[in-house]
């Protein structure tokens, strides 16, 4: 299952270690995580659900589902996707029992800084490069490595010199880490857990790693946390190898651990094509594409490349179920008439090991909704979403949001925003000269990339965001 030649990425894996999986011991590399390893390792069942013990598979490769619970080490519902591998570690499956002996003691670490950032992808990192000119910056991520998702995007972006048009994805990230580490503190493997108002604005975080609970008490936060794969309801569709497409990506692009020999992808927008090539790259077969709209959503270019690699695109279909004796084994898809109804007689069987779901995200709101800024339902923004004004300001005073997390868009505009969060954050706290110019050289920028027809969701998305934001504050604030 592990990739060993690929024509862009050079997988240069750690020191070979072992470690035990419900007595059985497991091959893996330092620097992978337990959910990789065991997937090279040919494990594809990872949990049971809890009323029907029904099998679940890796999915989302970002610790934001609950397939990848495990015990490790005795404790219990650890997120194995995005846990490091040790030697010697012990693995077992959830059995949802608390462990028996004592949790060990955690050190408590109290942190003070004029900006926290939570999330360490492209709009967080912009974010910290921006503020921490100008201002002391910490940047929090639960991850054990920064850059989000750039660090499984092998392709090429689109859009000005400036955001680095025409580097790969992986190179950007790595770029976005140099910056940031010049000027700024760093928590990896830290989940925050919690905002309190206490006059001040106050996080809890926790790193499971090393045991050290941190209080931050910070001046102001940006959250920078992304977005969550979209789940699609069909029979089967929690079979192991059922993956999000995201997933499937962390695992060939991060770990070079191949998904399965034979696929297809529900989706045609930009990330369904992209992985599409993707896979091929991996050397990994593509039975076809299926689309429910009646056209491709992605980028002609993407679309172009897959189809002249021979992968069929099937517009109009989606899929009716997966089937498989504890595992995908295939796939039914069917044509859907102009009421998004199967249509009987058209269904075609796929034979594929894997199923790639690249039907859109939502953004992860659930700790932004802790600090009591106004959250609204926004269908072009990919579901419920803060408010929050031009500057990226919630309207929890002083709480930022930029990236995924404020609107569905291209890491470009993720970029963007984070770098407009960033600046308006540490302008509140000390006035900073030609403030007014920079920012609005930020907005230019964005305005273009919004132009045309791909930009005209996102768009209407930042018009209703930015009308009922002022719905609820009233006048704008200044800047």
């Amino acid at each position: 299952m592990r990739i060993e030649e690929h024509p862009i990425l050079d997988f240069k894996r750690g020191r070979e270690i072992h470690f035990y999986y419900n007595g059985k011991k497991i091959r893996a590399y330092e620097g992978e995580t337990i959910a990789a390893a065991l997937h090279a390792a040919g494990v594809k069942v990872l949990s049971k659900s809890l009323k029907l013990e029904r099998q679940r598979g890796f999915f989302c490769g970002i610790g934001k589902c609950s397939s990848c619970l495990m015990k490790v080490n005795g404790v219990p519902n650890v997120r194995t996707c995005i846990t490091l591998v040790k030697d010697g570690m012990i693995v077992e499956d959830n059995d949802m029992e608390l462990p028996e002996k004592e949790y060990p003691k955690c050190k408590f670490e109290k942190i003070e800084c004029d900006i926290a950032i939570v999330g360490g992808g492209p709009a967080g990192l912009s974010a910290a490069i921006e503020a921490s000119q100008y201002a002391d910056v910490l940047i929090v991520d639960e991850n054990h490595q920064l850059g989000g998702q750039l660090i499984k995007q092998t392709h090429k972006f689109f859009g000005s010199k400036k955001q680095r048009a025409g580097t790969r994805g992986i190179e950007i990230a790595k770029i976005l880490e140099e910056e940031a580490r010049k000027n700024c503190r760093v928590l990896l493997n830290t989940g925050v857990i919690g905002y309190y108002d206490r006059g001040y604005h106050f996080l809890a975080a926790v790193n499971r790693v090393d045991g050290i609970i941190y209080e931050i008490k910070a001046k102001k936060i940006i959250f920078a946390t992304g977005a969550q794969e979209n789940m699609l309801v069909f029979e089967g569709n929690d079979l192991p190898g059922v993956y999000g497409a995201g997933g499937v990506q962390t695992l060939m692009n991060v770990y070079g651990v191949k998904p399965g020999e034979r696929g297809i992808i529900i989706g045609a927008g930009n990330v369904g094509l992209i992985l599409a090539y993707q896979l091929l790259q991996a050397g990994v077969k593509v039975a076809c594409i299926v689309e429910a709209l009646p056209k491709i959503g992605g980028y002609f270019v993407h679309a172009a490349k897959v189809r002249r690699c021979g992968i069929p695109i099937y517009t109009s279909h989606s899929i009716k179920k997966a089937y498989g004796n504890g595992r995908v084994e295939g796939a039914v898809i069917a044509k859907l008439d102009e009421n998004w109804n199967f249509i009987e007689g058209s269904e075609k069987d796929i034979k594929c090991d894997f199923i790639c779901l690249a039907v859109g995200l939502t953004p992860a709101i659930r700790l932004i909704a802790q600090t009591g800024a106004t959250i609204s339902f926004i269908n072009e923004a990919g579901g419920w979403i803060a408010l929050h004004n031009e500057y990226m300001e919630t309207t929890k005073e002083g709480i930022y949001v930029a990236g995924d997390l404020a609107n569905i868009e291209e890491a470009s505009t993720a970029m963007i925003e984070g770098r407009i969060a960033g600046l308006h954050a540490a302008n509140a706290i000390k006035q900073i000269p030609n403030f007014e110019e920079k920012i609005r050289e930020y907005m230019e920028e964005l305005e273009i990339f919004r132009q045309g027809y791909f930009g005209v969701r996102p768009k209407k998305a930042k018009e209703k965001i930015m009308e009922r934001y002022y719905e609820k504050v009233g006048e704008r604030r200044s800047s």
